[in-house]
């Protein structure tokens, strides 16, 4: 006789790649970390990318539009009238941040075809708002590729419209974020900031100072007055907390041409012919 009875179907389990729950879990992190290292480097190999130019600084900064706006309406009663003054003083670091962008993309299209198809000296930010929008925008304006290294937190907005798309990235984990900062740098530019540009700002000549970092890394200061109110470098020196070469590993500078020359000549002797690392 036939068994009419229907046989239920057999039980598969969900392969652990497959499992959103443990890959989600505490046990999982490693592997989360892991992939934080892994699908950047795939890109960035894919797309040819194989050194940048990083731009930190406040993404409070707005441009000078918005700074404009704001302060439109604070004349008119809706907003703090001092502060909305403070930030179209403030409005020219983003506009010296697009302009800086702007050249050194146009600079770095120029080897294009002379070095193969990699892509040299690629602007890269955070990926967000304020001097981080300012270079993606620069970047974008010279018509050329530039990344957007974004980090997942609560109050902050997506990537800006102007990361190229195949290169924004949402990281979790912020050491992995920084990692990819100063991997592929080959300068970094710094604008004024709060905690995070200070972070990133003494992370990096740490780095350099311990020899953590071997490589020569051109770090340009840009806004004179701020850097000189809120870090007294030369009491650091005085105090002998660190010595007076130390100094020497910034370049600061008021001017959008004293930067860009800086930043060029740095790189034409010590970066062209030199591609970033292997990965």
């Amino acid at each position: 006789m036939t068994d009419k009875k229907e046989r239920k179907p057999r039980f598969r389990a969900v392969k652990a790649y497959a499992n959103e729950e443990f890959l989600a879990s505490r046990d999982a992190r490693a592997l989360r970390i892991l992939a934080e290292y892994l699908e950047p480097a795939t890109r960035f190999e894919r797309l040819g990318i194989k050194d940048t130019i990083v731009f930190f600084g406040s993404a409070r900064i707005a441009s000078p539009e918005r700074a404009a706006a704001e302060l439109a309406a604070a004349e008119s009663g809706e907003g703090d009238l001092e502060r909305a003054r403070t930030k179209v003083d403030l409005a020219r670091f983003y506009e010296a941040t697009r302009e800086l962008a702007y050249r050194l993309t146009l600079w770095s299209k120029g080897m294009e075809g002379k070095e193969g198809h990699d892509r040299r000296f690629v602007v890269c930010s955070g990926g967000g708002p304020g001097i981080m929008e300012a270079a993606s925008r620069g970047a974008s304006e010279a018509r050329g590729a530039n990344v957007g290294l974004g980090i997942s937190l609560a109050d902050v907005e997506p990537a800006n419209t102007y990361v190229t798309r195949s290169l924004a990235f949402e990281f979790h984990y912020f050491f992995m974020r920084k990692l990819w900062f100063l991997y592929l740098a080959k300068a970094v530019v710094v604008m004024p900031g709060g905690f995070g540009t200070m972070d990133e700002l003494f992370e990096v000549v740490t780095l350099i100072q311990t020899f953590k970092i071997r490589k020569r890394l051109p770090i340009v200061l840009f806004g004179t007055d701020f850097w000189r109110e809120v870090v007294n470098f030369e009491a650091l020196v005085r105090y002998g907390t660190i010595s007076p070469e130390d100094l020497k590993l910034m370049h600061a500078t008021d001017s959008v041409d004293d930067a860009y020359a800086y930043i060029v000549r740095e790189l034409t002797s010590h970066a062209i012919g030199n591609p970033g690392p292997s990965l």
